[in-house]
């Protein structure tokens, strides 16, 4: 009896210590979003696919036409933005997580050379902060919220 009361003891320890704490996985999940937004600011999306689920879905009230279900659709919608803004970026004001979901409050500045949406190319600097609210599962985002006015 007093061996298995050790044994699962030592198992109940082991069990534990094997899953990973929350505030670790809640900042591996800001770290996904953090090299996101490095990847757009750098053009590169390429990267991706690194960190983007291939059925991404990305929801805004802001952008009621464009229609995101795949990480093409997102590559898609992210090329038409830089045609548009060609030296768009973007900055992290604030960053916080909890549980799958990782919220961010950031700017989107750049100069509009290009259409956007519903305006036509302006010459004018394009300076907005935005909420952002972003699912990750299994390292990658899995959907995207957006909404600025």
């Amino acid at each position: 009896m007093r061996g298995e009361l050790k044994f699962a003891v030592l198992l109940g320890i082991f069990v534990v210590g094997c899953a990973e704490p929350p505030a670790a996985q809640e900042d591996a999940n800001k770290e996904v979003v953090r090299r996101f937004v490095s990847a757009m600011n750098e053009q590169n999306l390429d990267a991706l696919d690194d960190l983007v689920a291939p059925d991404v879905v990305r929801r805004s009230p802001s952008t009621p036409g464009v229609t995101v279900r795949s990480l093409d659709d997102l590559k898609d919608f992210l090329r038409q933005d830089r045609a548009a803004v060609p030296d768009a970026v973007q900055t992290i004001r604030l960053m916080v997580a909890e549980g799958d979901w990782v919220a961010v409050w950031a700017n989107y500045s750049g100069t509009q050379d290009g259409p956007l949406g519903p305006f036509p190319a302006s010459g004018n600097p394009v300076d907005l902060d935005f909420a952002g609210f972003l699912r990750v599962e299994a390292g990658k985002i899995a959907e995207i919220r957006a909404v600025w006015d």
